[in-house]
């Protein structure tokens, strides 16, 4: 399992380098379920470079992935699950605040997650058997602290019509941000910056945090509180497991 693992971190590297190369260039665009839900022909050249190397290494080795319809089970033996631009939004937009995502599961259980934040090149990964690390350095398990003295990251339009009593929760806490990355604001929970996340998303948006996750005491779920199918969208919310009962109480 340490040589995948290696190979993972050098092919997510390599694929935000590729990123940053071409940037730059004039993006082909596409509309996908509406006109805030969009692909560029970087997210599809990434995930091919990314397939491409993983199938050249590991041929029995199967994927789930945004694009191009990779849509093979968890639980189908070895499993690697692909996001090449999380935040592809932001990418267009900002051209910062987006990640690469490698999540890898065999036989349904995971393995090690990776996020990659391109542009300011820190790396997460670990989960399973591998320490989760921030560029190498140990990141601790959950630290219990009140509610009131905390931050969540949420979707907005979640927020603003208070889904399942988001909005309730987080005029308990010190306020409610939105990255527009479901990985890099799954990686400030990991970090203590956040203490949950909130949003409406699909396996290869939260598969690599929650390898991760589990790790130091996090756990994904959906928001009626049961284990995500990793198959579809889901309205999920990433949180610590000591305080889900507190939250729940807030998420109904």
């Amino acid at each position: 399992m340490e040589t995948k693992f290696q190979f993972a971190k050098e092919l997510i590297y390599e694929a935000g380098r590729y990123i940053r190369d071409n940037m730059t260039h004039n993006l082909v665009i596409e509309e996908k379920s509406g006109f805030d839900d969009l692909v560029t022909d970087l997210d599809k050249a990434v995930q091919e470079l990314m397939v491409k190397r993983i199938h050249s290494a590991y041929p029995e080795d199967h994927f789930f992935a945004e694009e191009d319809g990779l849509v093979s089970d968890i639980d189908d033996g070895s499993v690697w699950v692909l996001d090449p631009i999380d935040g592809t939004v932001n990418f267009i937009v900002q051209g910062c605040d987006f990640a690469v995502m490698i999540a890898y599961y065999e036989n349904s259980v995971g393995q090690f997650g990776l996020i990659y934040d391109v542009m300011n090149d820190i790396l997460y990964s670990g989960g399973g058997q591998f320490d989760v690390t921030a560029n190498g350095k140990s990141l601790p398990s959950f630290h219990d602290r009140p509610l009131r003295r905390s931050l969540i990251g949420g979707n907005s339009a979640m927020c603003a019509q208070n889904v399942m009593g988001i909005a309730d929760l987080g005029r308990r806490t010190l306020g409610i941000r939105g990255i527009g990355s479901a990985g890099l604001s799954i990686c400030r929970v990991l970090e203590g910056r956040f203490i949950a996340y909130f949003s409406n998303i699909a396996p290869w948006d939260y598969a690599a945090g929650s390898i991760m996750g589990e790790k130091l005491g996090y756990i994904v779920l959906d928001l009626c509180g049961h284990k995500p199918d990793y198959k579809t969208r889901q309205m999920i919310m990433f949180v610590p497991q000591a305080k889900l009962k507190e939250i729940q109480k807030y998420i109904k």
